[in-house]
């Protein structure tokens, strides 16, 4: 893993989705975190255009960086459906910078929100792992548990009642003599 240096407002670690780029620092709203950087592709070049990675950054419909080589930190940064960053594209300048778009504490993850055309091609098949869908799963998994448990009494509760109006019980009372259960009905003991 490349090492940072210390002046940097940012490391690389361990998050719920594998590596992450955190905040070290005190990172205030607008500012420039880093930069997204790796060899410029063409798609006009055919051997170019067909690499295929997760670290492919669309500038616009000619310019692409790669960003798979390991100097390139800010490909740690991850997805989230409600981000604390975002990124600055300058296809002219054939930039692109990730940029504060709130306030980040240090420890913070720094993420932002990839796109549709990467989220329906990676993401959504495996499901979005970002902390704001996890607390909506984890919300709708109760809601469905709550449901289940409703459904398991009312069930429970109906078959009490057709257990306890059935024509074979009505009116039977169950006596233990001697350990067996007894069972009268009209006059008559049954074993």
């Amino acid at each position: 893993m490349p090492a940072t240096s210390s002046n940097k407002s940012y490391r690389v670690g361990r998050s719920k989705t594998g590596l992450g780029l955190f905040a070290t620092k005190p990172i205030k709203k607008g500012t420039r975190i880093i930069r997204y950087h790796g060899p410029i592709l063409d798609s006009r070049i055919p051997e170019q255009d067909d690499i295929e990675n997760k670290y492919l950054f669309e500038l616009n419909g000619r310019w692409t960086i790669d960003g798979s080589v390991r100097k390139n930190l800010a490909r740690y940064i991850n997805h989230s459906c409600r981000p604390n960053a975002e990124s600055d594209v300058r296809p002219r300048e054939r930039k692109v910078f990730i940029r504060a778009i709130k306030n980040i504490e240090p420890g913070d993850e720094i993420n932002y929100d990839y796109g549709t055309d990467y989220f329906k091609a990676y993401l959504k098949p495996i499901g979005c792992k970002c902390e704001s869908c996890e607390k909506k799963r984890k919300k709708l998994r109760a809601e469905a548990r709550a449901d289940r448990a409703k459904v398991k009494a009312r069930t429970e509760r109906k078959a009490k009642k057709a257990g306890a109006k059935s024509p074979n019980n009505k009116g039977a009372k169950k006596k233990k003599l001697n350990g067996y259960a007894v069972a009268k009905r009209n006059g008559r003991a049954r074993a």
